[in-house]
């Protein structure tokens, strides 16, 4: 792919064989250069497809789900800067703020939380981040 300036741009694709990459059409993340878009993760452990009835475990799985997508691109949580916090139960949130502490509390990346539904009713926290990578891999 080339960008406007005729330049050969490296767009990286980072899946994790989930039902809705397949059937909505998109990546678990995106890499251009130094940047990396991580979709929208929730709490499903990728190896059982189970999904935990506790909201603070919900959280702490999406961000270990969040952390194989980082280093499959070449990243870590320490590039993150950027997360979208979306709660189906804005009360939630509050509960969650341990777990986003131990992960982001040093960084401190823009956030925004919102409530919202989810695509799963057993879904009660879903994340996406934004990253920028200290260098491109080709670098």
């Amino acid at each position: 792919m080339k960008d406007k300036q005729g330049s050969q741009r490296q767009r990286q694709f980072v899946s994790f064989g989930s039902v809705f990459e397949k059937k909505v059409g998109y990546s678990r993340a995106v890499c251009d250069g130094r940047w990396v878009f991580v979709a929208g993760t929730t709490g499903f452990n990728y190896d059982t497809m189970e999904i935990s009835d506790d909201v603070t475990e919900q959280c702490r799985q999406t961000l270990e789900n969040i952390g194989m997508a980082l280093r499959e691109a070449g990243g870590d949580f320490a590039d993150v800067v950027r997360t979208t916090y979306i709660f189906p139960n804005p009360d939630d949130f509050e509960l969650c703020w341990p777990v986003l502490h131990e992960y982001f509390g040093q960084i401190r990346p823009a956030s925004t939380m919102f409530s919202a539904r989810l695509a799963d009713p057993r879904m009660k926290v879903e994340i996406e981040v934004t990253a920028l990578r200290a260098r491109a891999p080709s670098e």
